[in-house]
C-alpha cells in the first residue's frame, strides 16, 4: 500500500492510502485538489485532517456489510470522526472509496472516470461534514452543493 500526506489547502492535512495497484487510479494530488474544492466550497474554514482509503471491491464490501448491513460493495463510505468534546482535534474522519465500483459507475452513467472520482471523493467530503441525503430536502442542498463545487472544477452537473 501507498501512502502519502500533504496539504490540501492551507489548513487541511490529507492522508491517501491505495490498497490496491494504483494503474489507472487517480494520484494523490488529485485527491487532495478535490477534498480542497470540497472545503472551499461548504465554505468550512477550521483545519481539518481526513484520510481517504481506496479499496478493492471485496474490502468496500466487508466495509459496507460490516458498518451500514448492506452486503455490496458501494462507491464511496464515510466515517465521520466521532471524537469526545473535550478533544479539540482537527480530524473530520476517513473516506474509503471503492476503485472497481467507480470505475463501473462512470461506464454505465457514461461520464469520464475522472470526473466521477472527482464526485464520489467531493460527495464523501460532505458527509464527514455533516451533510446527508436521506431526506429529498437535504438531498436537493447535497446535490446543488457539489454542482457547484463540480462546476468549478470544470465538471459538468453529475445529476443531469
Amino acid at each position: 500500500m501507498t501512502h502519502g500526506s500533504s496539504k490540501a489547502s492551507t489548513h487541511s492535512v490529507v492522508a491517501i492510502g491505495y490498497a490496491l495497484p494504483r494503474s489507472g487510479l487517480p494520484a494523490a494530488v488529485s485527491f487532495r485538489q478535490w477534498v480542497a474544492a470540497a472545503l472551499r466550497g461548504a465554505k468550512y474554514r477550521k483545519p481539518a485532517e481526513l484520510a481517504i482509503r481506496i479499496v478493492d471491491s471485496n474490502e468496500g464490501r466487508a466495509l459496507n456489510r460490516d458498518y451500514r448491513g448492506k452486503d455490496y460493495a458501494t462507491n464511496v463510505l464515510s466515517f465521520p470522526a466521532e471524537l469526545p468534546p473535550e478533544f479539540k482535534l482537527p480530524l473530520l474522519g476517513d473516506l474509503a472509496i471503492c476503485a472497481p465500483v467507480v470505475l463501473r459507475e462512470a461506464a454505465e452513467q457514461n461520464k469520464l472516470p475522472r470526473d466521477h472520482w472527482a464526485h464520489m471523493t467531493i460527495h464523501g467530503v460532505l458527509h464527514l461534514l455533516g451533510y446527508d441525503h436521506i431526506k429529498n430536502s437535504e438531498a436537493e442542498v447535497m446535490e446543488a452543493l457539489e454542482t457547484r463545487i463540480l462546476a468549478g472544477l470544470g465538471i459538468a452537473d453529475p445529476y443531469r
